[in-house]
């Protein structure tokens, strides 16, 4: 990844580098526009996780053309490839089932930062890869990231039970979303991310429906509103912005951007759902966020 803060020689042919206010802007509202969908499946009157099914089948005719539009071949995918597309895409699908199930259970601001562990999962699974233990950083990161979440989870309990369950599905879909990068990291640099993102739509489509319907959610929204507000926001413009800017940026940098998501949606849980936070979550949240971005800028 280039060194955002370094001149870069252009090469002969090369599109021009955009300029850095633009690559600001773009990676941080694709923070902003990730962090918002909470919103969307909460007000959504379909179930959770008929939400994430909708999100993923409304996307998929413009992930097609965005793959179209960049050069990603969508086929001559080979057989060991497709099979593990295809179990990335269960995974996948199994993320969003838990992630849109603990939105609504728990705080906002705690979704949103133990959805995005995965970054932590990343880390530890580097330390396996190489065979190292974790230096003096990395060592705080996690101590800050265990510290973090025994404060915000305790926090939840406090609130309720049935909130610190809404946590652990918002952490579990953390992990699980871990799995799927690792599971599809091979496939990534032979066929691009839009081009992956459709395949993986396919798959996760029929796997959230069945969930949908074996929990009994009602999976025909009344209010296309939020459905909508939700694949706009997250899959196409959220997705969009991310893809196109974090190839210009170090990992530290995106993994502070990322701090963006859990503010955000701390904010508006804030003024439109009421979610109070004390001095304790704050400092849980700056806890993890800290541990989050010292991972995403190793493990990156």
């Amino acid at each position: 990844m280039e060194n955002a803060g370094a001149p870069q020689a252009e090469l002969v042919g090369e599109p021009p580098r955009p300029a850095a206010w633009l690559l600001l802007a773009a990676l941080l509202g694709g923070n902003v526009a990730l962090a918002l969908g909470p919103w969307f499946v909460r007000m959504a009157d379909a179930g959770p996780v008929s939400a994430g099914f909708w999100r993923l089948l409304l996307a998929l005719p413009f992930l097609v053309l965005l793959a179209r539009a960049n050069g990603q071949r969508l086929s001559g995918m080979g057989g060991k490839t497709l099979a593990l597309v295809a179990l990335g895409a269960v995974t996948f699908a199994l993320d969003l089932a838990s992630w849109h199930t603990g939105i609504g259970m728990t705080r906002l601001g705690n979704a949103v930062l133990f959805g995005n562990a995965g970054s932590i999962v990343l880390l530890f699974w580097v330390f396996i890869a190489h065979r190292e233990l974790p230096k003096p950083l990395e060592w705080l990161a996690i101590i800050f990231a265990l510290t973090g979440a025994a404060i915000l989870m305790g926090r939840s309990l406090e609130i309720s039970t049935a909130t610190l369950i809404g946590d652990l599905f918002c952490l579990a879909a953390g992990l699980l979303y871990a799995v799927y990068l690792l599971t599809l990291q091979g496939a990534r640099g032979a066929f691009g991310s839009w081009s992956l993102l459709v395949w993986v739509s396919l798959f996760g489509c029929p796997v959230l429906l069945a969930i949908a319907l074996a929990l009994g959610e009602p999976v025909w929204p009344g209010d296309w509103g939020p459905i909508v507000g939700l694949f706009i926001g997250s899959q196409l413009i959220g997705q969009g912005l991310m893809v196109y800017s974090l190839k210009y940026f170090p990992p530290l940098v995106i993994g502070l951007a990322l701090l963006t998501q859990p503010a955000v949606a701390s904010l508006y849980g804030w003024l439109a759902f009421g979610e109070v936070l004390s001095a304790l979550d704050i400092l849980g949240m700056v806890l993890v966020g800290a541990a989050l971005t010292v991972s995403r800028a190793r493990a990156t």
